[in-house]
């Protein structure tokens, strides 16, 4: 009989140093360029455009899927640069899917109108806190100047330690 038994399963601490060892080869523009793809992919199946997903369309999820998608495009444009084309045009095709589905009445239960806030290619809608929850906050107030960021490295940065998951 050998050592190994060829039809032993893998400890818990041996497929963590197996996991571990397969995360230091992924590289995060791979995770971002593969989340895009990721979201597109869901996103065209709740849009009902593949066959058998009719059934499926929730245009809610498809909007939040344009966002996501959308605001990941200007990573995934400074990551792939021209190769990015594919996931620009997918992009677009579902924003045009989003927009004819509900100018059609396409919208289900849960579904926003067609030109709610937030939708595919427009502003998100504002998060307003409650009426009388901040002072000054009214129709009328003036605008807030912005923060003032500080200068040089960010306490994580001056450490200079890397933070590693399960470490």
């Amino acid at each position: 009989m050998s050592a190994e038994d060829p039809q032993r399963q893998p400890t818990e601490e041996e497929m963590r140093a197996a996991l571990q060892e397969e995360l230091k080869k992924v590289r995060v523009e791979q995770v971002v360029l593969e989340a895009a793809v990721s979201i597109l992919n869901v996103t065209v199946m709740r849009a009902g455009l593949v066959p058998g997903s009719e059934r499926e369309r929730d245009l809610d999820q498809v909007r939040v899927g344009i966002e996501g998608v959308r605001s990941l495009l200007p990573l995934v444009d400074l990551i792939a640069g021209e190769q990015a084309r594919p996931i620009r045009d997918a992009l677009s095709q579902l924003q045009l899917a989003y927009v004819q589905a509900t100018e059609q009445g396409g919208a289900t239960a849960g579904e926003s109108p067609a030109g709610a806030p937030g939708g595919p290619g427009g502003p998100a809608a504002p998060q307003q806190p409650p009426a009388g929850s901040e002072p000054g906050a009214g129709a009328g107030a003036a605008p807030q100047p912005p923060q003032p960021r500080p200068e040089g490295p960010g306490p994580a940065q001056r450490s200079g330690r890397l933070w590693v998951p399960g470490q």
